[in-house]
């Protein structure tokens, strides 16, 4: 089969995503979570807005050291979260100093950094449609429509994990699209690219806003990509979109927790949810176990996704259809 057929294949796939009332009910939903945030965020005043630097910043940042250590000496003793909160401010102070960093306060690109927690929602609307792509033909019938063309199992089975792929992508990058618009329209943005300071496992470092923002969606990305994919593997075997989206759902919210739980063993590194956030390799909390590497991490996340890919398609391509 040619490229262009299997192209009009995925468009396929994707105007039945598409054309879903409930996949643009998932897109609106994104929208207003995105707005629900900024809401909170002016209510409980939890993000520090107010604050500009003029060209003196250097100045600016060491009279606020300054207020924020009176602060400390005036209520730490008897509000610990205090303490804690201006020292770390403090020494993310120092560090723009010492490396003549110039910081812009809170902006658009801080608002999205903070709210890439906010591609889980995105996991699910995956997980959701993952499940459904294949069961849902056998379900509704249109699977013998599907077979009855000259076109071989593996292909149709491969336009559709394709389709997923792509939905996955384009959800990831409406929710940065929609984070970026909402955080430039209230917080601004001051210059396109800034140097961020960021959390490594050796201490604060510097890398620029695109850098970040890149790395961080990315690593959320093939978290999204490894359920979606087990969800695709579930729904090919026991074509029930129900018992696809339950087990994906139970593994992405419960997978972690009992992979940690676990982390006193030292087979606990080969379980799939100890390694597929890559993030983890990136801050000071670290994976579940020392000697694991990014490399390793990588190695485990392939071996799962060839061993679901493999499975889903033996069990379609040899399953009979009533």
């Amino acid at each position: 089969m040619s490229l262009a057929n299997l192209f009009n294949l995925i468009r396929n796939e994707l105007g039945k995503i598409y054309i879903m009332k409930s996949t643009w009910a998932m897109y609106i939903f994104l929208i207003a979570f995105v707005i629900l945030i900024l809401v909170l965020n002016t209510v409980t005043d939890s993000v520090d807005s107010e604050t500009t630097y003029t060209d003196d910043w250097q100045t600016e940042l060491q009279e606020e050291n300054q207020a924020l250590t009176e602060e400390i000496d005036t209520a730490g003793e008897n509000d610990p979260f205090i303490e804690s909160e201006n020292m770390s401010r403090i020494q993310q102070n120092n560090y723009l100093l010492e490396n003549d960093i110039r910081p812009y306060g809170y902006h658009a690109g801080s608002f999205v950094l903070e709210n890439v927690f906010t591609s889980s929602l995105v996991s699910l609307f995956v997980i959701i449609i993952a499940g459904g792509i294949v069961a849902n033909e056998f379900r509704w019938g249109t699977i013998k429509q599907l077979l009855i063309r000259p076109i071989s199992r593996s292909k149709i089975l491969l336009s559709k994990y394709i389709a997923l792929l792509l939905f996955t992508f384009f959800t990831v990058v409406f929710l940065l699209v929609v984070n970026t618009i909402v955080g430039a329209i209230f917080y601004g943005v001051p210059v396109i690219n800034p140097e961020v300071i960021v959390d490594r496992p050796d201490g604060m470092e510097s890398n620029t806003l695109l850098s970040e923002i890149f790395m961080q969606y990315g690593f959320r990305v093939l978290n999204i990509i490894v359920l979606a994919t087990f969800g695709f593997m579930i729904s090919s075997i026991f074509r029930s979109s129900a018992l696809a989206i339950g087990l994906s759902m139970f593994l992405m919210f419960i997978g972690t927790t009992v992979a940690q739980a676990m982390s006193q063993y030292e087979w606990s590194k080969y379980i799939l949810f100890a390694n597929t956030d890559l993030s983890v390799y990136f801050s000071p909390f670290g994976p579940i176990r020392e000697e694991m590497t990014i490399g390793f991490s990588i190695a485990v996340i392939a071996v799962y996704m060839i061993v679901f890919i493999v499975a889903a398609w033996s069990i379609f391509t040899k399953r009979d259809v009533a």
